[in-house]
């Protein structure tokens, strides 16, 4: 702070209190008193206060500041005045003050002592005119009666249209307490549906400084999540006087029942709005539990308070319903953001049994959308256990809308809405859009239904035509495992098969059909049946591999990768013919892996391109790994980068084969696979009075 001294005076001008427009022409002097009550500091401000200039009252005695004191009173009112700094560290008066012009005025006091770096104790200090700290605490006064008693909303917003500061009213309006507004953004509070017009409105009044007067907006506020609300709404720009971040201050009026006709728009967007969003979030994947789960999450909390899907189990579907009989349904998916026991309610059964005449029957019975208030007549008539019926009527739950899940003429199931007293009962426009969240969610349903049958089909097929337990030999062990995808996927053509043949010797053979379903599964059946035919007469891989081929294209196989290992366990060598599939590891018994990388034909199906076989030795106690692309392959990797994953896997000690399968497929495949996945391990044993091989899997001739 600048201050005035001997034999250097700058210029005066008042000291300003604290940035804002009522106290900004407040003029604070600040001075000193030293401990001989003289005059040490003479601030810019206490010229146009006092009247002295700091040439003039420097160093003189503090007394000139005030009048003369009446005889018998006592010390001066300077000493008494430093006397009450020293001893109370603050004080706070009001005297009369002498001007230098000889005029003696109001005046309020703040002393209190400070000691500066000579260690000498100085008294500060800071005087301002009564007259004009009345006309500021008037001020502020009518402006905390303002916001205390104003029935309308006011509100102080900061750059971010973040809250600063407002009035009870706004919070009763928003149905939150006010020191829950502090520091949020107004977009938090005040949820609308336009698109975020609003919120553009605020950032122009706060960025360009525009005024705005009487808008009306349709709102909901997290306090009030049932009601819609009508706002006229003026905001303004502040100042930002002094170095205080700009904002804008705004006034907000309730209007709802006089603006019914945008609240009644309002609602109908909200529901579009919903309808949209469950449209693109529902059926999302083809499983029934998920895409019940979707329906449940898109209408709870925004449209009830409860809901749940279930499945109805019809002995036969062709069968025409019959309301005189009970009807089971299976619930698989619920929600709800009530307390217990509606949480009980609506996920304690996996098996529902309504019993003739309930209102499910009703429902059915007239294939829409049906509400009915939850009272003892429809616990009684709907839920079969008294428990469970008394667990309705103490849920919470007022009022139940019930639709039917109808596709292709078919009814799959029912979804139930329940909300609670909180929120308004549902009305005949509730009843429209229920009904089209339920045709919707039918058609997905059912799409799933068609899906897991077609499914189970190709999956069953598969695993009738893979070998459960194919033999190699006593020179050969092996581990197997086929995983189909996730259920969200269809069925591969991933195959494989271990073949003995004469001489002790084994073929390993995998493969893989482009495609998925009930085609590619009988694809792969064939070409596993034809290569098993084929290799008991035809010794040679690379041979092999081209009749297949042409059998493929008799077929009409387009695509198939295909990998056929032969090996001798008297010589302890395999002969290797590959059509385009990922090539086989082969671990060593010291832990070192290697890839036979070097002999790759085109996938069976093409033709036209010749193949060739390669031969290669096989250590004793080596491990022989051959998989399909869906251990090694995932979106957004690299092939190279999955099989470095696999040598890392089979590097690490292997103990048994089974354990060592176990643990390849669980430490690589996702919990979600999307495709199907083989792994044959082959662990090789050395026919007794045999020389062991020093080989290192490395080929040693090729043959075409």
């Amino acid at each position: 702070m600048p201050s005035d001294r001997l034999g250097g005076a700058e210029e005066p001008g008042p000291i300003r209190s604290e940035p804002g427009s009522l106290l900004e022409h407040v003029v604070v002097a600040v001075f000193g008193i030293d401990g001989e009550d003289r005059v040490c500091y003479w601030g810019p401000g206490a010229q146009n206060l006092f009247g002295h200039e700091a040439g003039s009252v420097l160093t003189r005695p503090a007394a000139v500041l005030f009048p003369e004191p009446a005889p018998g009173d006592g010390p001066g009112t300077a000493a008494h005045l430093a006397e009450r700094a020293r001893t109370l560290g603050y004080w706070r008066v009001r005297l009369p003050a002498l001007h230098r012009d000889g005029s003696v005025f109001d005046c309020g006091f703040r002393v209190f002592p400070m000691t500066g770096a000579s260690g000498a104790s100085v008294v500060i200090g800071l005087a301002s005119r009564g007259d004009e700290l009345d006309r500021v605490k008037t001020n502020l006064s009518f402006l905390d009666a303002l916001f205390e008693t104003c029935p309308i909303g006011l509100v102080m917003l900061d750059e971010e249209l973040r809250y600063v500061h407002l009035n009870q009213a706004l919070a009763d309006m928003d149905g939150i307490p006010l020191d829950a507004h502090l520091g949020r953004r107004m977009a938090d509070i005040m949820i609308t549906s336009d698109g975020g017009e609003y919120q553009r409105m605020l950032r122009s009044v706060a960025e360009e400084g525009r005024t705005v007067i009487g808008t009306l907006v349709g709102l909901r506020t997290p306090g009030h999540p049932d009601r819609d609300q009508v706002r006229s709404v003026s905001f303004f720009p502040l100042s930002g006087a002094g170095d205080t971040r700009r904002g804008l201050g705004g006034l907000l009026l309730d209007v709802t029942d006089r603006e019914q006709a945008i609240l009644e728009a309002t609602a109908a967007r909200q529901r579009l709005a919903l309808l949209d969003r469950a449209a693109a979030g529902i059926g999302t994947t083809l499983d029934l539990n998920t895409t019940a789960r979707e329906l449940v999450g898109a209408v709870v909390p925004e449209f009830c308070d409860a809901s749940v899907v279930e499945l109805v189990e019809w002995m036969d579907e062709n069968e025409a319903f019959d309301p005189a009989l009970p009807v089971t349904t299976r619930r698989i998916a619920s929600g709800t953001t009530l307390p217990e026991p509606a949480v009980e309610l609506v996920g304690g059964l996996e098996e529902v049994t309504y019993p003739p005449g309930s209102h499910i029957h009703q429902m059915l019975g007239t294939g829409r959308p049906l509400c009915f208030t939850v009272d003892e007549d429809f616990a009684t008539r709907t839920v079969v256990h008294r428990e469970r019926a008394q667990l309705l009527l103490d849920s919470g739950l007022t009022c139940i809308l019930m639709a039917p899940l109808i596709a292709r003429g078919t009814v799959q199931g029912i979804a139930m809405f329940g909300r609670s007293a909180a929120r308004p009962a549902f009305a005949e426009e509730d009843l429209g859009l229920a009904g089209e969240l339920a045709s919707r969610a039918a058609l997905c349903l059912d799409n799933a239904r068609l899906y897991g049958r077609v499914r189970d089909i190709a999956l069953t097929l598969q695993r009738a035509l893979l070998p459960s337990a194919p033999a190699a030999g006593p020179y050969v062990d092996i581990s197997h495992r086929y995983l189909p995808g996730s259920r969200g996927t269809e069925v591969g053509g991933d195959w494989y098969d271990a073949i003995t043949l004469p001489d002790d010797r084994v073929a390993l053979v995998v493969g893989d059909v482009m495609g998925h379903g009930v085609p590619a599964a009988a694809a792969m059946g064939r070409l596993r049946i034809t290569a098993k035919t084929i290799a008991r007469h035809t010794a040679e891989p690379a041979a092999l591999i081209e009749e297949l081929d042409a059998c493929a294209q008799e077929a009409g196989i387009e695509w198939a990768t295909f990998l056929y290992l032969l090996y001798d366990p008297h010589t302890g060598r395999a002969r290797l013919a590959n059509a385009g599939h990922p090539p086989p590891l082969i671990r060593h018994r010291d832990g070192t892996v290697h890839a036979i990388g070097d002999v790759l034909g085109v996938p069976l199906g093409v033709g036209g391109v010749p193949y060739r076989s390669i031969e290669i030795e096989i250590p004793e106690g080596a491990t022989v790994a051959l998989y399909t692309d869906g251990l090694v392959e995932a979106r957004g990797q690299d092939i190279d980068t999955g099989i470095d994953a696999l040598r890392d896997q089979l590097r690490a000690p292997m103990g048994s084969l089974e354990e060592g399968a176990d643990r390849i497929l669980a430490n690589l495949l996702p919990d979600t696979a999307t495709d199907d996945t083989v792994l044959v391990l082959a662990r090789i044993s050395a026919v007794p009075g045999r020389t062991p091989g020093t080989g290192t899997g490395s080929p040693r001739r090729a043959s075409s």
